[in-house]
């Protein structure tokens, strides 16, 4: 019997390591027959902990928010030949999850399924089999036919053709070529190459292998955020062992072809996600955009030519070579090849990754896998594509997932960010939060988005705190369309889409509270009054104990009031107040 437990750093988050601990003990106590291992994330970020428990026989049970006492039990059972524990399972060969039976996946083929530090679970799985195949049985400009014809489309945000930017590099005179793998994951809520990399790191090192064998190019460089330790562990680790198995560094599998991949960590800068503030970080400046053209493709890192994808799209490039670029194309619309992973949080019941054939709806995605929204709550928008992305509305939940569709509604596909939000979210202060996130972040190089920014973001300010004029809509609009035209990089010819989406989709929200002063989502704090209702009260005295102001006055068994003046609006009181009762109310 085998036995892995799930360690990404969701599942350690929730407590794994005691899962791990605990399977430990139970193995040496007892000297029980049992193979344990790690994986990574499976995507069932919701259920984790989670366990796998592979019977002999083939069978495997995959028991979701384990915890160290039930390991004891679960594993006994199989042990005793009693079966599974039918209560805890999450999944089985027999009964597949609902979360994972409706994706279909490519990127995330591998992980939760094998041991990231395992080059022999890779292998197995058919790992290098794509790099072996590219450079024996394939030329370059085969191997590039092949992904023109996949339709890959670059999943880190621009959708850029993957087989362009890769001939552009290969067709670029130099003796010396880089391919970078952009893994600088910056986006509130998305997890999607973190994912991966902590999961199946091998597979993005194959596709740089193939990248390099493509473009004549014999130096790859993965540029990844510190704040991934885990992702860096398990990649140097992969390298490590690529490296003694001949599929990396010098005369790769007994050929004339180079290739060595080195680990560079970024400081967390957002800005860094786009190429050129990546390149400048690579080399040791302060990582801020460039002006193209020249292209990376023609003078990038170093001043050589320069590939540079993101961990999904590199995750993609093994399989595409195995199957056939046809086969990836048979999946998607006709403008949006393949499949893409998404990140699902927020006020969402299911929330983890996701993997889907282009072309599926929205409301597949968060009601169908995701399974809806928290405490069954009305939906009322998902943030899709981080902060440069935008806030789509209800009524639009069964347009398409593909490039265009999603552009169209004023939003951007993005790296794969869905961050749900139910009725009980201000949208304007939505708007805000994104702002403030990109003002923060803006390197500073251009005055329309270091200033333009900043004003923007004190309109929104000033709007959640009740004092919002006549006007400011428009100022927002005028403004934003100025810092769009006016920035060099994304990060501020996107910075206004969260407040652009806002006010097209729910205007109504910033008029209540520009001119009722009122937040229809009881949000924003100087826009809402804490109030108890006389008839409801039985003055129980709970508010006032929990107060943290002592602002509630009353005597025992008589209706108690909020002294206004002192109120902080935290809401203790209004969470305090027995369900039963429900005398304290927001307006």
């Amino acid at each position: 019997m085998k036995v892995s437990v799930g360690l990404g750093s969701c599942g350690i988050a929730a407590g794994a390591l005691e899962v791990w601990d605990a399977v430990q003990k139970v193995v040496n106590k007892d000297g029980a027959n049992i193979e344990i291992a790690v994986t990574g994330c499976i995507g069932m970020c919701h259920l984790e902990p989670l366990l796998d428990v592979i019977e002999n026989d083939g069978h495997v049970f995959t028991y979701g928010q384990v915890t160290g006492e039930k390991v004891t039990e679960i594993l006994s059972s199989h042990l005793a030949g009693q079966g599974p524990i039918r209560e805890y399972i999450v999944s089985s060969s027999e009964m597949s999850n609902d979360f994972l039976k409706q994706q279909v996946r490519v990127a995330l083929r591998n992980c939760g399924r094998i041991n990231p530090e395992s080059l022999d679970d890779y292998q197995a799985q058919g790992g290098y089999k794509a790099l072996e195949k590219a450079m024996k049985e394939m030329t370059p400009e085969e191997v590039i036919s092949e992904l023109k014809g996949s339709g890959l489309r670059g999943r880190g945000g621009a959708g850029f053709p993957t087989w362009f930017k890769w001939n552009a590099t290969r067709e670029a005179p130099s003796n010396e070529k880089y391919i970078v793998c952009n893994a600088d994951e910056g986006d509130p809520g998305a997890f999607m190459d973190r994912s991966v990399l902590e999961s199946d790191p091998h597979s993005v090192l194959e596709g740089m292998a193939i990248a390099g064998y493509v473009i004549g190019s014999n130096t790859g460089v993965i540029y990844c955020r510190a704040e991934y330790p885990l992702a860096i562990k398990r990649l140097e680790i992969a390298i490590k062992q690529a490296k003694e198995k001949g599929l990396l560094g010098n005369n790769i599998l007994e050929s004339d072809f180079c290739f060595d991949i080195y680990i560079k960590q970024g400081a967390g800068a957002f800005v860094c996600g786009e190429e050129t503030a990546l390149i400048a970080s690579l080399e040791g400046e302060r990582g801020m955009p460039r002006l193209k053209p020249p292209f990376p493709a023609q003078k990038g890192y170093w001043n050589h030519p320069t590939n540079i994808n993101n961990v999904e799209t590199l995750a993609n490039i093994p399989w595409i070579i195995s199957n056939g670029g046809q086969a990836f194309a048979a999946m998607g619309t006709e403008e949006s090849k393949g499949t893409k992973v998404f990140a699902l949080a927020g006020k969402i019941k299911h929330g983890g990754l996701v993997e889907v054939p282009m072309g599926k709806t929205l409301r597949e995605v968060i009601f169908s896998i995701g399974g809806g929204i928290k405490n069954d709550r009305k939906f009322k928008a998902v943030q899709m594509g981080g902060p440069s992305g935008g806030c789509i509305p209800e009524e639009l939940l069964d347009i398409p997932i593909e490039y265009q569709s999603i552009k169209d509604t004023g939003a951007i596909m993005g790296s794969g960010g869905m961050i749900v939000v139910d009725d009980t979210t201000c949208m304007v202060d939505m708007a805000r939060f994104f702002l403030d996130f990109t003002q923060k972040e803006s390197c500073g190089k251009c005055v329309q988005c270091r200033i333009g920014t900043k004003r923007m973001l004190e309109i929104l300010e000033r709007i959640c705190q009740g004092d919002g004029r006549e006007g400011d809509i428009e100022l927002l609009e005028e403004l934003a369309v100025e810092i769009k035209e006016g920035s060099l990089c994304g990060l501020g010819q996107s910075a206004p889409n969260p407040v652009l989406t806002t006010i097209r989709y729910f205007r109504s929200e910033y008029e209540a509270h520009i001119k009722d002063k009122k937040c229809p989502a009881l949000q924003c704090k100087n826009l809402i009054t804490y109030n108890i209702d006389a008839e409801k009260c039985k003055g129980c005295g709970l508010c006032a104990k929990k107060c943290p102001v002592q602002c509630i006055a009353g005597e025992r068994r008589e209706p108690h009031v909020i002294d206004q003046d002192k109120c902080i609006k935290c809401g203790t009181c209004y969470e305090a107040c027995p369900t039963k009762f429900a005398a304290v109310k927001v307006d």
